[in-house]
């Protein structure tokens, strides 16, 4: 097979388009333009995209690596040529599954290719699995060594061992496990443990009728020994029936006294309410008397409960009983005469003044030798002096006594200031306002309560009808009580004339007992004992049924036994095809490793031509084992060492030499992918490896991805 060209929407790659030659194709390009890609496409186109892997913390699955960077569905296409013929094989996103659509056709007719489908696309082209694959025809730098694959392991040593791919040898064991494991494959699976549980089953069965058998004798006998018992309670009960119809006829005949005794009575309570009011009127009329009576209590409470008449106002500056208006008189009057008493003139000091000068200046003069005036100056001078002096004395005796009136005025007011007279008669007026506002209020609810009484007693009386008012409901409560009574006693004649029809309706005629009742138990006990009984062979017969049914289920104890031979046979036949499959299984083991002991060599030597011109003849030695781990050693070194010990670059080339002898074993048709592993060899090995994929890609194509320029 050859690819032509790819066409991707695939990651990074949106439309993008590679075209390929037989032979060897070389695609250098840097980092980060999508090589690794382009294999990843090649695999997931050949043999689909994995949906069923998921992400882990480490890694991710290829359908979120590799989703379109443009959000674009993922799709491709692939342009070969297979067996002569040149075929397009397309894979693209349809609803929620990443290329989940597939289409192999002809590529110029158009016409479909049925053998490829979507599944088995890659193994049809290629020859392989995918594991495969992977492992030999596709080398990645990421994962160089070639690790054990059950489905590599299988073709190389079917390869080794028969010459071609159709792991007879391998179908041959599987046949052999899969007949020894239907035979027996562990302790609960397979025919042997299937027979060997059918037989434990049989033995079971058998065992369980047997015992069942026994049990359902002992309830046969348990079941006569009840039903004897029952019979015994049911004559004692008939007895017990019989000696209580005896007794309730004669509460029959009670009843039927009492009945007619209730129906005397009944006519007589009758004829003696018939000449009193009716009911409703009795109850109209007591209800009306109540009501009168309880608003009368009512009125009387209320008429307690109002607030007592408020008192006259006092207060110690005024008389008692001057009201408001006339202390404010009072205290305006008492104000002006106090104020008249400290606005008494007094002696003027300006005339002090004058009759001073005067004398003076009459001195002056006198000394001045002028006698008329000095004398004149003098002589008025002291006149002026002397009226002051008089007036003074007038004065002194009208200040005292106004001062004396002042003090009485501020004693009667008890220490108030003049200033707030006004204010305490004005208080006192409001005082009497509010005194007079509560008066008219208690007069006027006094006055309502008074005529509210009055208006209930002329009620009552007319309600009484001239009666006092306890007598006239006592009187309605005893009209009421013998209504009353009068009804409860027809009631309790029709209970009584009901009870005792009843009674007769179902007195029933009873039989004695038919054999002679020899038990003490009462009624109660007899019944209890009955239901218990009953009770217990309701159970036994169920028990008894159930292990009928059960034996039934099991089936007869013949054919039980006949059925239980039959297997010990079958038994005896599986042992043997158990022993002879051992015996099969354990020969083929042998020839197996014996020639799986030969499919290293094979392998090891291509291997090993293909390193040692890789290494310039500098490795001879190459072994691998069954698990594909290998072993290289120089031409001086007397000891194999595995890969580990090895440098990188050599052991990069350790497994391109694995991978290419596997690959032409396995994939010989099929293209060769590498992708960046040659990247640590040096110059010289680099072109050795060149040269052996120049070879390598004269009978099949060799596509080599390299971030580096030297492969060109």
């Amino acid at each position: 097979m050859k690819i032509l060209s790819m066409t991707a929407t695939f990651g990074k790659l949106e439309n993008q388009t590679l075209s390929l030659q037989p032979g060897l194709n070389i695609i250098s390009a840097p980092n980060e333009w999508g090589k690794t890609t382009w294999c990843a496409f090649l695999v997931n186109m050949l043999y689909g995209l994995e949906t069923r892997v998921k992400s882990t913390k480490t890694t991710l699955a290829d359908k979120e690596r590799y989703a379109p960077w443009s959000g674009s569905p993922m799709s491709g296409r692939i342009d070969l040529c297979w067996n002569g013929r040149n075929i397009t094989i397309e894979r693209w996103t349809k609803g929620r599954t990443p290329m989940g659509e597939f289409r192999a056709y002809e590529t110029e007719s158009g016409i479909p290719v049925p053998e490829l489908t979507a599944t088995t696309c890659g193994e049809m082209l290629l020859g392989v699995e995918r594991s495969v694959f992977l492992r030999s025809g596709f080398l990645r730098l990421t994962d160089l060594p070639v690790t054990e694959d059950d489905a590599l392991r299988r073709r190389l040593n079917a390869l080794v061992t028969t010459g071609d791919e159709s792991g007879a040898a391998d179908d041959l064991a599987q046949k052999l496990r899969d007949l020894k494991n239907k035979c027996r494959s562990n302790r609960t699976t397979g025919l042997i443990p299937q027979a060997e549980a059918e037989k434990a089953e049989l033995e079971r069965k058998l065992n369980q009728l047997h015992r069942l058998q026994g049990e359902s004798a002992q309830l046969a006998q348990q079941q006569q020994g009840l039903e004897n018992w029952l019979k015994q309670l049911e004559n004692h009960q008939l007895a017990l029936d019989y000696a209580a119809s005896q007794e309730n006829q004669q509460r029959i005949a009670a009843a039927q006294v009492v009945a007619l005794s209730s129906a005397e009575q009944e006519v007589r309570l009758r004829s003696q309410c018939a000449s009193l009011p009716d009911e409703k009127t009795a109850q109209h009329r007591m209800e009306e008397l109540l009501s009168l009576q309880q608003q009368q209590q009512e009125a009387h409470i209320q008429v307690q409960m109002l607030p007592q008449m408020p008192t006259l106002p006092a207060h110690p500056s005024f008389p008692y009983g001057m009201n408001g208006a006339q202390a404010v008189q009072q205290a305006q009057v008492d104000l002006l005469e106090y104020e008249a008493g400290r606005a008494a003139k007094k002696p003027s000091i300006a005339l002090w003044l004058v009759a001073a000068a005067a004398i003076l200046l009459g001195v002056g003069m006198l000394m001045f030798r002028q006698p008329i005036l000095g004398a004149m100056f003098v002589g008025v001078g002291v006149v002026v002096a002397l009226l002051q002096i008089l007036q003074g004395s007038r004065h002194k005796t009208a200040q005292l006594a106004q001062q004396a009136k002042a003090e009485s005025l501020c004693a009667r007011y008890g220490g108030i200031a003049p200033a707030d007279w006004l204010k305490e008669a004005q208080s006192y007026e409001q005082q009497w306002i509010r005194y007079n506002q509560e008066l008219l209020q208690y007069q006027q609810a006094r006055q309502q309560m008074e005529q509210r009484l009055a208006q209930l007693t002329q009620a009552i009386e007319k309600a009484a009808a001239g009666q006092n008012l306890l007598e006239a409901v006592a009187y309605w409560k005893q009209v009421l009580s013998l209504h009353e009574k009068c009804r409860e006693v027809q009631k309790e004649a029709q209970r009584a004339a009901a009870y005792a029809e009843n009674m007769a309706a179902m007195a029933k005629s009873v039989r004695k007992a038919d054999m002679p009742d020899l038990l003490t138990l009462s009624p109660a006990e007899t019944r209890q004992e009955m239901e218990s009984v009953r009770l217990n062979l309701q159970q036994l017969q169920q028990r008894r049924g159930q292990y009928q049914g059960l034996m039934e289920a099991m089936g007869q104890e013949s054919i039980l036994c006949q059925q239980l031979e039959q297997v010990n046979a079958r038994l005896a036949r599986l042992g043997d095809t158990y022993a002879a499959l051992e015996l099969a299984q354990s020969t083929l083991a042998a020839a197996t490793a014996e020639l799986q002991r030969r499919f290293a060599p094979r392998i090891a030597q291509e291997a090993q031509q293909i390193l040692s011109r890789l290494t310039g003849g500098r490795y001879e030695r190459l072994s691998i084992s069954q698990d594909l781990s290998l072993h290289a050693g120089t031409g001086e070194e007397t000891v194999l060492r595995t890969a580990q010990h090895r440098s990188e670059g050599t052991v990069d080339q350790i497994y391109l030499a694995l991978r290419l002898a596997v690959s032409r074993e396995l994939t010989p048709h099929a293209p060769f992918v590498l992708d960046d592993a040659l990247v640590r060899f040096d110059d010289v090995r680099h072109a050795s490896a060149m040269d052996i994929l120049a070879e390598e890609a004269k009978t099949r194509q060799i596509i080599l991805f390299t971030c580096q320029t030297r492969e060109a």
